[in-house]
């Protein structure tokens, strides 16, 4: 890819979408993003255990990790930045096999987590760090679809243009931060 071309995804994402990315590679995601944090995807994995229905559909989902700011007026959404992926390790995994296709975030994530995204064929964006601002200026519009009790971790539907983050994992297991 040459430096000034754009690779833009569009969610929900399919096999084709990512078969191709590979770690280093800089993408634009476009479409629906859903926020959540650790609190949320506890309570995800339990429902799930349970055979509930979750608050969103995982087939081609891509989740952010993310706690935005309160919007300022006339704005969808205030600054939101990603969240150190490492909290949702414990369950990652789980949703990643019910379905998860993508994630967004900062930092090192788990073999356990590694080696779910290459058996069920995912990917892990990095988002950048220190750029709450800017991320916050790609969202389109933003909606709390469930736990709403959690406050800035409830689970959020951003519509997104155009949100920058690195392939850090892609689906064969390469991995940037090694």
């Amino acid at each position: 890819m040459e430096e000034n071309d754009k690779m833009e995804i569009t969610t929900p994402l399919l096999e084709r979408d990512i078969a191709g990315l590979k770690a280093g590679d800089m993408i634009y995601v476009s479409g629906v993003v859903y926020t959540a944090r650790d609190a949320a995807h506890k309570r995800m994995c339990e429902q799930l255990a349970k055979g509930e229905k979750m608050p969103f559909d995982f087939d081609g989902a891509v989740v952010y990790y993310a706690g935005p700011c309160p919007p300022k007026p006339g704005k969808p959404i205030g600054s939101v930045g990603p969240t150190t992926s490492g909290r949702m390790d414990l369950y990652s995994p789980v949703l990643i096999q019910a379905g998860l296709k993508a994630m967004i975030g900062k930092g090192l994530r788990s073999k356990e987590v590694v080696d779910a995204i290459v058996k069920y064929g995912g990917v892990y964006f990095a988002a950048i760090g220190g750029a709450a601002a800017l991320m916050g200026k790609k969202v389109v519009s933003a909606e709390v679809i469930a736990y709403d009790e959690l406050g800035t971790e409830a689970v959020r539907r951003l519509v997104v243009k155009q949100l920058p983050v690195i392939v850090a994992i892609d689906r064969q297991g390469n991995n940037l931060y090694e």
